[in-house]
């Protein structure tokens, strides 16, 4: 189609139309009045959600949750869109691994995080002493947090290899990283420990309870954090426990805190209210614990097939039943501390075999 130097090419179009209009179809250009905007209409119903006049143009529900697209979503029908379009959670062709590597920690690491939840322990124990005016054993469960916080960094060192890179985790503060807050927490629980322990020995007992509240303060994350520095892993076992990891190594840790200052705690009324905190903290464990296989199924396989996962389960059994009995004397706070340390120990080793099973690790990635 050819045409004159300058005129406008909507007026070519239009002489055309008559011969392409001829042809059966209507290609009619929505270039309007030179000028102006072209003409349009909508082409069909209206779209889903949509507000009159582009009025959502400006938001999105990815940006922003202060839409009406918040309130209208079906999460339920979103997850079963994405599984039917998955094929379904189950592995479709056999899986070729290794798809994720294991963690290489060794026996340093179960047993950090074992003296870390009992020096948390302990400093919560402190403040509940002090908040029932048992001063005496508040200063004795401040030195026990002290005591107990004491081989945590020789422990994480001798994991890492040298000491140059336990500090290299303290040249970044990182609030979204369980490990660098950990390393962080420990830290300051250590000072804080120690400068409470240190009033108590110069006679400053307002100075120490002060120290012993921060402590205490720090000590609900020291004793929590580990099971959240597993959760974040790819490993299934530990990824798809992350809403009761946590709070099943606070029950251990309140518990071995408690156990051990009973331990120590030869005489007054401490003793008895310590046992109860056993008592509750080893039956909340068992009772998370089995939530938590019923949540997770059959990754908890490698778990239950720990030897340590049988030893920390019926220590906690037999604490319980002896603390119910008022029997065993001094034996229920020692098998406290054995279920708490293992624990840990069962946790770490377990998920170092799960971490192996590539099937598991393929069918956890496909579950919402």
């Amino acid at each position: 189609m050819s045409r004159r130097k300058g005129t406008p090419p909507e007026d070519v179009t239009r002489g055309a139309e008559a011969r392409i209009t001829a042809e059966g179809r209507d290609v009619t250009p929505a270039v309007g009045v030179r000028g102006s905007a072209g003409v349009w209409e909508r082409a069909g119903e209206k779209v889903a959600l949509a507000k009159e006049s582009w009025g959502d143009s400006r938001w999105s529900y990815l940006y922003d949750k202060d839409t009406q697209y918040a309130g209208e979503v079906d999460d339920a029908a979103v997850a079963a869109a994405a599984r039917k379009a998955r094929g379904g959670d189950e592995v479709p062709v056999p899986v070729q691994g290794p798809m994720i590597h294991a963690a290489v920690w060794t026996w340093e690491v179960p047993v950090y995080f074992f003296v870390g939840g009992l020096a948390a322990g302990s400093a919560l124990v402190a403040v509940a002493c002090d908040s029932v005016g048992d001063h005496e054993a508040a200063a004795l469960a401040r030195k026990l947090a002290l005591g107990a916080v004491i081989p945590a960094p020789a422990l994480l060192i001798a994991d890492l290899g040298r000491p140059a890179r336990f500090f290299n985790m303290l040249r970044i503060f990182k609030p979204r990283s369980p490990m660098s807050m950990g390393s962080w927490c420990l830290v300051v629980f250590s000072t804080t420990a120690s400068g409470a322990v240190a009033a108590d020995v110069l006679g400053k007992p307002r100075l120490a309870r002060a120290a012993g509240g921060v402590t205490a303060f720090f000590g609900t994350y020291l004793g929590s954090y580990t099971g959240a520095l597993l959760a974040a892993t790819a490993t299934p076992l530990w990824a798809r426990s992350r809403v009761l990891l946590a709070p099943i190594f606070v029950c251990t840790a309140t518990a071995s805190g408690a156990a051990a200052n009973r331990l120590f705690q030869r005489r007054g009324p401490a003793r008895e209210a310590l046992g109860t905190i056993e008592l509750v903290a080893m039956s909340s464990k068992l009772i998370l614990s089995a939530l938590n296989d019923r949540h997770i199924g059959d990754l908890s396989e490698p778990l239950h097939a720990h030897p340590m996962h049988k030893v920390s389960n019926w220590a906690a059994r037999l604490s319980i039943a002896l603390r119910l009995l008022r029997r065993g004397g001094d034996l229920p706070s020692v098998l406290c501390m054995v279920s708490a340390l293992t624990t840990r120990l069962a946790w770490v080793e377990a998920g170092k075999h799960s971490a192996h099973d590539d099937e598991a690790v393929a069918r956890m990635a496909r579950r919402p």
